[in-house]
């Protein structure tokens, strides 16, 4: 950090701000997000860079602050990530934080959403150990599971993913009528020591899509409209993650008013950035998909500006906490 003196010869502190935008090797050139980002950050006065988060020649000390961004490969690697963080966090300020980290990357948490009176989509949790098959006859029959969030409702197609994801990674639609290929499916994530989640499909989405309602430096940003992700009969997504169909919308006031609420009941101080996914159910009321508060695609491209105010919040928030120490 150094002070400089502006052009008009105006006296002011400004700092070289050293920023690691984290990211993996396999994901570098496939984050949308990061040129942007990565150019409003030059122009706010800091040195972005874009080391991956498991290369262990990085000297994490040397930033000034981390930002998660695609590091899209710790799924299979989740305890190796988590402890990554905490390795980071002691050496630098990560965002987001450990705590946020640990508590996002497993959508348990929508039990803790659920609790806080948030409407989620409906889901039962399946665990290690359980049998693939009862779990999912119980499910298909509409009885009450040991572990449920959301209001039941009637189905024809459902949704087999893992509580550990991201991506779509290892999720898929099924028919009813397909419940043999659904049980292997579910074995298989069982067999492999992960809890499952089997939701009904809302059909809504087909027409409507998703959306994704935005959060950058504490404050709403803007929102997006995702396509539908999941076909019946599809093969499991390979690579990091599916193909998205991203366009423009403007969430309305009920989607803004969900998106809100489940924002405000985040069991921690407001993170630097969040997406808060979005369903319509039968009844047309929207209700959260899942929250992404680890590594979320931002979107920025889609919404002018965007790059340019969470760029000139993270150098804010940094100045701001040199200047107290």
């Amino acid at each position: 950090m150094k002070r400089m003196i502006l052009q008009n010869g105006t006296d002011h502190t400004r700092f070289d701000l050293r920023i690691a935008l984290v990211t993996a090797r396999a994901a570098l050139d496939l984050d949308p997000d990061m040129r942007p980002l990565m150019d409003a950050l030059h122009a706010a006065g800091a040195l972005p860079d874009t080391p991956c988060w498991d290369d262990p020649a990085v000297d994490w000390a040397s930033y000034d602050v981390a930002v998660l961004r695609s590091t899209w490969d710790y799924v299979d690697r989740l305890d190796e990530f988590l402890a990554w963080c905490g390795r980071c966090s002691r050496q630098t300020l990560l965002l987001n934080p450990p705590a946020v980290v640990r508590w996002n990357t497993d959508k348990h948490y929508l039990i803790d959403l659920a609790n806080a009176g948030i409407p989620v989509v409906p889901t039962r949790f399946v665990e290690p150990g359980s049998g693939a098959l009862p779990e999912l006859k119980q499910f298909l029959a509409g009885a009450p599971p040991s572990v449920n969030v959301g209001r039941p409702c009637d189905f024809d197609d459902f949704v087999i993913k893992p509580a550990v994801g991201a991506g779509s990674r290892d999720a898929a639609r099924y028919r009813r009528k397909d419940a043999a290929a659904a049980e292997d499916h579910l074995g298989r994530l069982l067999a492999a020591g992960r809890a499952a989640m089997l939701q009904p499909y809302l059909a809504r989405v087909d027409e409507y899509g998703e959306t994704a309602v935005l959060y950058l430096g504490g404050e709403f940003s803007h929102s997006i409209r995702k396509g539908p992700l999941l076909r019946a009969g599809a093969d499991l997504v390979e690579g990091l993650f599916a193909p998205e169909e991203i366009g423009p919308r403007t969430a309305d006031d009920a989607e803004l008013a969900i998106a809100a609420a489940a924002y405000r009941a985040l069991p921690f101080d407001p993170p630097a950035y969040a997406r808060i996914d979005l369903l319509r159910d039968a009844q047309g009321s929207p209700a959260v998909l899942e929250l992404e508060l680890t590594e979320p695609s931002l979107f920025l491209a889609h919404a002018p500006g965007s790059a340019d105010l969470f760029a000139s919040w993270i150098v804010r928030s940094l100045t701001g906490r040199s200047q107290g120490d």
